[in-house]
């Protein structure tokens, strides 16, 4: 255990930083959720810098694992890690900074401070996004010697741009909820802060386009997961097959982060999805449990025709 402990600290020196950072100020915000009894648009006023921190924790190390799959080093993708950490120091440390003066940091455009600092922040993750960006092109371009590892990097940085596309509708002037002050939202159909899912907060009495930014983010990390489980438990099924299989769940993945966020637009919340929602549930559904059976069916052939 301490040896790959050592061995993960190696990965990725900048990224690795950056999520013992972020780990410290997980601690941080949790202490000022057990302390601090104020509340923020219907939340704890340390849970959105909790969220973010972790989430920056999981984005840092599973980057920088994906990182050292690659066969050899890039300038590029050493000067595009260097602008990673400083957005997300800089957008963690606004988000810390408005808590502390107790402002919602996020849509906040009540006074010329805090739209200045909003429009920092929004700033500051455009350019990470086309950082990311950048590390997504260098990946589709080096060959990646697993092929199911290669499969699952690659679709899993192309997904987590779709799920930060995800989140430019919050901002858009059709999110503006016409309150004083207030610029965009998470929700549709109803205000930011009312009833909400444990934890991650979501409405659950309108839309809300977390959900699809969420999901999609998450695909750095699902698909990893989903190809070590498929290297360890379906070795039988061979390194093409398994790679075809992450191109189907990627497919699949993608679908289902637009269609969270088509569901949001149309304000409904996500356990009350209307018959619209459900159809096109059940076809990503049958279309992806055809696509499997049809890759599976495609590894049987050869194997057929041997023993013909």
């Amino acid at each position: 255990m301490t040896t790959d402990v050592r061995r993960a600290t190696r990965w990725n020196r900048p990224l690795m930083i950056l999520v013992s950072v972020m780990a410290v100020l997980g601690v941080v915000t949790v202490v000022g959720i057990l302390v601090d009894p104020r509340v923020l648009t219907g939340a704890p006023i340390w849970l959105k810098p909790f969220k973010f921190a972790v989430s920056f924790v999981l984005y840092g190390a599973t980057l920088a694992w994906m990182l050292s799959l690659l066969p050899r080093r890039s300038r590029a993708v050493e000067r595009a890690v260097v602008v990673i950490v400083a957005v997300a120091v800089v957008e963690n440390a606004l988000i810390v900074g408005q808590v502390i003066r107790g402002q919602t940091s996020h849509f906040n455009d009540s006074t010329p401070l805090n739209t200045a600092l909003f429009a920092a922040m929004g700033a500051a993750i455009m350019v990470l996004f086309f950082a990311h960006l950048v590390i997504a092109i260098v990946v589709m371009i080096q060959r990646i010697p697993d092929r199911v590892a290669a499969t699952a990097v690659r679709w899993g940085l192309g997904l987590s741009l779709l799920g930060m596309l995800a989140a430019v509708p919050m901002a858009l002037p059709t999110q503006d909820p016409g309150i004083e002050g207030i610029t965009g939202a998470h929700s549709v159909g109803v205000p930011d802060g009312g009833p909400g899912l444990p934890i991650v907060g979501w409405s659950t009495t309108g839309g809300d386009l977390r959900i699809g930014h969420f999901v999609g983010l998450h695909a750095l990390q699902a698909l990893p997961i989903l190809a070590i489980l498929l290297s360890r438990f379906a070795t039988r099924l061979g390194e093409r097959t398994r790679a075809r299989l992450l191109v189907v769940a990627g497919s699949a993945y993608g679908v289902l982060t637009v269609l969270l966020t088509w569901q949001a637009l149309r304000e409904q919340p996500l356990l009350r999805p209307d018959a619209v929602t459900l159809a096109a549930v059940a076809a990503l559904v049958v279309a992806t449990a055809t696509a499997t059976g049809l890759v599976l069916a495609r590894r049987r052939r050869p194997e057929l025709a041997l023993a013909a």
